[in-house]
C-alpha cells in the first residue's frame, strides 16, 4: 500500500477467487511462519463451510477473517459454546498496529452475521502481539494446549458477547 492505511476504511467482503489466489502466496517471517498460507488451495478457501472473508481497505485485500472450523487447531476440545474466528494480515502489513482494527471489524461483521453468544480465538503461545490485541478487545484466557500435529503450545481465549455488550467493550 502506498498511502497509510485508514483503519476506519476497513470492510469485510466475500472472498473472491483473486483474493483466495493472493492469500495462497502469503508467507511470514519466523516464528510467524506457523501462519503461512503458501500452498493453500484457493478452492478450499472459497468453500463457504470454512467461513473465509476478505478484509479490504478500499478495494485492496489487506487481510482475511474466518468464522468457524478454520479458527480451530487440532488438540483442543472445541464445543459449540462460541464461534471460532481467526484471520491474518498481509505479511507486509504485520507489526504496524493494524491488528486491533482488523479484528474489531471482523468481530462486528461476525456479530451481525452470526449473532454468537461468544467468540473464541486460538493463538500460538509465542504470539504475545496477537494475545495482547485480542485481550484489548475483551477476550479472556480459557486454557492452553499442545497442538496435535506438532506439539506447539496454543492459547484459547473467549469473549462473551453478553458481557461485552453489557459493558460496552
Amino acid at each position: 500500500m502506498s498511502a497509510p492505511l485508514d483503519p476506519t476504511s476497513l470492510r469485510i467482503a466475500p472472498l473472491t477467487r483473486a483474493h483466495a489466489e493472493d492469500l495462497a502466496t502469503w508467507a511470514y517471517d519466523p516464528p510467524y511462519d506457523v501462519y503461512d498460507m503458501v500452498g493453500a488451495d484457493p478452492d478450499e478457501l472459497l468453500d463457504p463451510a470454512l467461513g473465509f472473508h476478505a478484509v479490504l481497505a478500499g478495494d485492496e485485500l489487506i487481510g482475511f477473517r474466518s468464522f468457524g472450523p478454520d479458527g480451530q487447531v487440532p488438540g483442543w476440545d472445541y464445543d459449540d459454546s462460541a464461534l471460532d474466528t481467526g484471520g491474518g494480515l498481509r505479511p507486509s502489513l504485520t507489526g504496524q498496529g493494524l491488528g486491533r482494527a482488523v479484528i474489531a471489524a471482523g468481530l462486528d461483521f461476525g456479530r451481525a452475521q452470526f449473532a454468537p453468544a461468544a467468540f473464541r480465538v486460538t493463538v500460538a503461545g509465542f504470539n504475545a502481539r496477537a494475545r495482547r490485541t485480542v485481550e484489548s478487545l475483551g477476550f479472556v484466557h480459557a486454557g492452553s494446549f499442545a497442538a496435535a500435529r506438532d506439539g506447539r503450545p496454543f492459547d484459547v481465549l473467549v469473549r462473551d458477547e453478553g458481557r461485552v455488550l453489557a459493558t460496552g467493550r
